[in-house]
């Protein structure tokens, strides 16, 4: 079965909650490149994370963010026959 959107976003958002590159968001979220650029260009778009250019691009979850990954984890543990259901078939 495949993860939901909703899903997927709130591992981004706790893959960058302390800065992460594409490359360790790719990684950790089992996503591609090609996957994750929408999920990014979405979450960036909506102030949810934030890019801070340097020697290494690195996305950090905005406070606006992490408000939203509470609410997520709040409905995952409200319902955890969904999601663990989820997580078990990866």
């Amino acid at each position: 079965m495949k993860r939901s959107k909703d899903m997927i976003i709130s591992q981004i958002l706790d893959i960058c909650a302390n800065g992460a590159s594409k490359t360790r968001i790719v990684y950790q979220a089992n996503l591609n490149f090609r996957t994750v650029n929408p999920y990014i260009e979405l979450l960036t778009k909506n102030g949810i994370i934030e890019v801070a250019d340097g020697p290494t691009v690195v996305y950090r979850t905005t406070p606006k963010g992490i408000k939203m990954l509470k609410e997520f984890r709040s409905i995952q543990s409200a319902l955890p026959e969904i999601y663990d259901f989820q997580e078990k078939k990866k």
